[in-house]
């Protein structure tokens, strides 16, 4: 069948990056059928990586508020491109009025916010959730077909590109460089102490003495960089806090060039796995089977404590116990071998 597929994108980065094997599945099943993703603007870098990606398309909506008219106006558009089916990622309401207000005979999803007709190839979710790979994967089969394994994400970032934006941001391109991700948007209680990627980073540069360490994230996390610069001492003089002063596609290029990544559980983390970059990956508040990294090389650390994970923003007992007793020492453990390579 001729026409092309429209994938509407979740709004986080790190679920988009999960997502991203569904458009495997589906380009394996039609070869020369375009796929199209409609994305949130912050989103799209991740599928202008994905080498299944014809075009990106950014969605002209504010977060969070119904607009349907505007709605409307926008699935004509959308109607003119002829799409023969949608997958509908979010699982709200308002993202399934696009694909059938557009035209658009098969919509597939997930039930979500009782999406009855809206979505007219319905799955369900397991109980317990399944991991988030093959929850967006599974959209590709029949909702009554067997699991199969899902192929991991994958993402691209061309030489050119790694090498402008090591330029732009001062990335010494004959030294080492390690990236940390301490930020995470879901919440506090995700994010390791500065004082231990402070302490980690004494530890790199005291047997990496020519490793450069960049520490990547929103403006949001501008305030953290800087206390890990401070909690790092000495070692801050081989570091560059760029949370905030990097485009998303200039921080792929970064974590694409990478020795090495240490990153909470966030969108970067997810981002770095699908580059294949060596990972290691912290994960307190939140289960590191439900999102883990799919690197050839990654580690997924996690003190397992008996109140964890409880997935709240804020520690509901006040200690953060998971992330403050995960010990700069125990990652450097973990870190080391692969800097060793």
């Amino acid at each position: 069948m001729s026409g092309r597929t429209l994938v509407i994108s979740p709004n986080w980065i790190g679920d988009a990056v999960m997502a991203q094997p569904l458009l495997q599945r589906l380009k394996q099943q039609h070869p020369g059928r375009p796929i199209d993703v409609l994305a949130p603007p912050a989103v799209a870098p991740v599928w202008r990586a994905a080498p299944e990606v014809d075009t990106v398309l950014e969605t002209p909506f504010r977060h969070k508020a119904l607009q349907l008219r505007e709605r409307w106006k926008y699935a004509q558009v959308l109607r003119a491109r002829g799409y023969v089916d949608a997958y509908v990622l979010p699982n709200t309401l308002k993202y399934a009025l696009i694909p059938w207000l557009a035209g658009i005979r098969r919509r597939v999803g997930y039930k979500g916010e009782m999406r009855y007709g809206l979505v007219n190839v319905m799955h369900h979710d397991d109980a317990p959730p399944r991991p988030m790979v093959p929850f967006y994967a599974a959209l590709a089969l029949a909702p009554d077909a067997p699991l199969a394994p899902a192929p991991r994400p994958r993402l691209q970032v061309a030489g050119e590109r790694i090498a402008a934006a090591c330029a732009r941001l001062g990335i010494d391109s004959a030294r080492p460089l390690v990236v940390f991700a301490p930020g995470a948007e879901f919440g506090p209680a995700k994010r390791w102490p500065p004082r231990h990627f402070g302490a980690l980073a004494q530890a790199i540069l005291t047997q990496h003495g020519d490793a450069q360490i960049a520490l990547l994230g929103s403006p949001k996390d501008r305030e953290t960089g800087d206390e890990v610069l401070a909690a790092a001492g000495a070692a801050a003089a081989s570091m560059r806090n760029l949370a905030g002063e990097t485009k998303l596609d200039e921080a792929f290029a970064l974590i694409a060039r990478a020795a090495a990544v240490v990153a909470n559980d966030s969108g970067l983390l997810h981002v770095a796995s699908s580059l294949n970059r060596p990972v290691i990956a912290l994960y307190g508040p939140t289960d590191p089977d439900h999102a883990p990294p799919f690197s050839d090389i990654a580690r997924a650390l996690s003190l397992r404590i008996d109140c964890a994970p409880c997935r709240q923003r804020e520690c509901p007992l006040g200690h953060h116990d998971c992330m403050e007793k995960m010990e700069a020492p125990l990652v450097w453990k973990a870190l080391a071998p692969m800097l060793a390579r």
